[in-house]
């Protein structure tokens, strides 16, 4: 057998499967619905699904900008707690001057609260604000494409769930994106824009030409567990617990060290109070098994304690922090030795986790930078940091402690091994 020429037929044989099936790709994607392809204005309608704090707050935002907004829920009492909510903020801007009186009533005009979701038939977005639930998120998706045009772009404001993943369920996958906003959403400037597998470049390319007319910053991410800020802050409450648990500092000190010595506006204790201690940790869990149980987002047991005692933070007056009126507040240990200590082992994990987002192409490393000075307000972009304190040092603390602990947890990022090795910087 000449094993030469049946070789030489099996390759040619499979040159022809392939080029079948790019014909046939591209074939089928010939006709694919051109989505939303002219920009935005002020006359296309807005929907929005949720009338829970975000969801009210989008909604507020696109009705600043002008545009008529649909805001659907299926309670009758959400509905008007975000009615009543919307008013009083509303005029709360009109007396510190930030509104005039026919601004306020104008844009609460412009909403309109509704129980029924064929009020979104003629919207040119509709954006999902309810609850983490991915089987409900899903469940929205579906029921929205039924009622919407083809050409309606679908965005969720999910924090941590798969865009392709609630996409998976629709027939037109191409026109539905991650639009993230932070809350509270009028004020936070940063939206996260998160394709799908299937989202068109058009989709994405409108979306954010839209969120820029509402004075928004957007960057891109990929679509990963956490995207770029719920994945990249995780070391900022990780490794604050770590120090916490083995008595190294307690909750007021280490606070104090990152606000006093770091530049943080909050320290993680005060932070994981404000967003809820129940949030926090679910969130952490769900990036922890998303990323197939890895070390670094191990959740703790302190946090799920926490939840469990029903200390919650500021919305239940008790969490790392006791915030009944007669309650004393804690006094940090000020050693500017121990603080710089704690300062620098939650920094260097923090630049450790942005530069693996960069290695693995999860966003730019200016989009990175950007996405955490503007959602979660940090002092600098975390790669800037780094290329200050010099990589070299970054990467001398992260071999430190990971040969202290001999975890995983601190094994430091290539990215960081091969700029230092190369003598380079995130930015030159």
């Amino acid at each position: 057998m000449n094993h030469s020429l049946s070789l030489s037929w099996y390759s040619v044989g499979l040159v022809k499967l392939f080029q079948n099936c790019l014909n046939s790709y591209f074939d089928s994607n010939l006709n694919l619905p051109a989505v939303n392809m002219k920009p935005f204005t002020k006359s296309h309608k807005i929907g929005v699904v949720g009338a829970g704090t975000m969801g009210r707050g989008i909604a507020q935002i696109a009705a600043t900008n002008g545009h008529s907004v649909i805001l659907v829920d299926a309670s009758e009492e959400a509905l008007q707690n975000s009615q009543a909510f919307l008013n009083k903020i509303l005029r709360r801007l009109a007396e510190k001057g930030r509104l005039k009186e026919h601004q306020v009533t104008e844009i609460f005009n412009r909403i309109h609260f509704s129980q029924d979701f064929h009020q979104f038939a003629d919207c040119s977005m509709v954006i999902e604000a309810v609850i983490e639930n991915f089987s409900l998120k899903r469940e929205v998706f579906q029921k929205l494409e039924s009622i919407v045009t083809d050409n309606t772009i679908l965005a969720t404001n999910t924090s941590s769930l798969s865009v392709t993943s609630i996409a998976g369920v629709c027939s037109k996958p191409e026109r539905i994106l991650g639009a993230h906003f932070f809350n509270p959403a009028p004020l936070m400037p940063l939206v996260e824009v998160v394709p799908g597998l299937a989202t068109l470049e058009s989709s994405v390319s409108s979306t954010r030409r839209l969120l820029d007319d509402w004075s928004k910053s957007t960057v891109l991410a990929k679509d990963t567990p956490g995207f770029i800020v719920n994945r990249v802050a995780r070391p900022f409450y990780g490794e604050a617990l770590r120090i916490l648990e083995e008595s190294i500092a307690d909750v007021a000190t280490i606070d104090w060290a990152m606000r006093e010595i770091g530049g943080f506006r909050m320290g993680p204790f005060e932070l994981m109070d404000f967003i809820g201690n129940d949030v926090n940790y679910e969130v952490t869990k769900s990036v922890f098994e998303a990323f197939y149980y890895e070390p670094r987002y191990r959740p703790s047991f302190t946090q799920k304690r926490m939840v469990e005692a029903g200390r919650l933070g500021r919305k239940t007056d008790r969490g790392y922090y006791d915030y009944n009126p007669e309650a004393t507040p804690p006094k940090p240990e000020e050693s500017r030795e121990l603080g710089e200590e704690i300062f620098n082992r939650i920094l260097v994990m923090l630049i450790n986790e942005a530069a693996d987002a960069v290695f693995y192409q999860i966003a730019s490393r200016e989009d990175i930078d950007l996405a955490m000075t503007k959602g979660v307000n940090y002092p600098k972009g975390l790669l800037q940091w780094a290329d200050e304190i010099g990589l070299q040092n970054v990467l001398n603390r992260l071999t430190k402690l990971q040969n202290e602990y001999g975890e995983e947890r601190y094994r430091p990022s290539p990215l960081i091994k091969r700029l230092v090795k190369q003598g380079k910087r995130f930015y030159t």
